[in-house]
């Protein structure tokens, strides 16, 4: 009985404290959840009617790319590895494709070598806070030192110098988190492509992920995977393999702020 209580105790601090919320955009005292519409055939995904979207816009944060051309920005939530880091690591190295890894302080206390190998092979390294708070629930003091922490640590551990993006923790903000952030010198990263990846007891097999992801391929879109997927992890290689049948083209989120990615990187 107490190993049964602790399993669901676990299960619930995983859904509510370690992954993002996808649907839900409960606003009490101007806190969001990040939420969106879904691409579906081919159409844009949406946020036109989450009641977030002016703020999103005032602080300079981005859920999507530029919709005119058919580029994807993938990137990855590392709060834990669960062994699957490499893999990814491999599969993008093989295939030439640049990536964005938002670490959390565990990560970066657990993983140097993983860090190191992400910033080695050009990869770029976010900021998802230090002990991943509910950023609206801690003070502007509290938040610049959740992310000092993780900057910090990894230039240490790296020599990556800047950290110019932010995934908010659970994807839960306000328009005070989000202003403290940009002056902090964070553009906040959501996403417009993302599905129930995160589960590491529900895994369904490569053509699950595979399937959910190319499904909601639009032009511009920023992709979220969870790199404690299983799955993810053995559906990267086809589903970049497949976007790019479709026309589609990897670039970094520097690109999507207009800074270009390092070609020599690719070569």
């Amino acid at each position: 009985m107490y190993k049964k209580g602790l399993a669901m105790l676990t299960a619930v601090y995983l859904l509510f404290f370690l992954f993002p919320v996808f649907a839900q955009t409960a606003h009490e005292n101007g806190t969001y959840h990040f939420g969106f519409k879904k691409s579906k055939n081919g159409e844009l995904p949406s946020i036109d009617q989450e009641g977030f979207k002016p703020l999103l816009e005032k602080y300079g944060a981005v859920f999507l790319g530029d919709t005119s051309e058919k580029v994807l920005y993938l990137t990855f939530d590392n709060g834990y590895e669960n062994g699957y880091t490499a893999d990814i690591l491999d599969t993008l190295q093989e295939k030439s494709v640049p990536a964005a890894f938002f670490v959390t302080g565990h990560y970066v206390k657990d993983q140097p070598e993983l860090l190191k190998r992400m910033a080695n092979e050009g990869h770029l390294i976010g900021n998802h806070s230090w002990s991943h708070p509910d950023m609206t629930q801690i003070s502007d003091k509290q938040i610049k030192e959740e992310l000092d922490k993780v900057k910090e640590e990894v230039a240490r551990i790296t020599g990556q110098a800047e950290m110019r993006y932010l995934r908010p923790p659970r994807g839960i903000f306000s328009e005070r988190t989000l202003a403290i952030s940009k002056q902090l010198g964070y553009t906040s990263v959501f996403w417009s492509l993302a599905y129930k990846d995160w589960d590491t007891k529900a895994q369904k097999g490569w053509r699950y992920a595979y399937q959910n992801v190319i499904a909601q391929l639009h032009p511009g879109a920023v992709i979220l995977l969870h790199a404690v997927s299983k799955d993810n992890a053995e559906a990267l290689g086809r589903i970049i393999d497949e976007a790019r049948k479709q026309g589609y083209e990897f670039k970094s989120l520097d690109h999507l702020m207009g800074s270009e990615w390092p070609a020599e990187l690719w070569r």
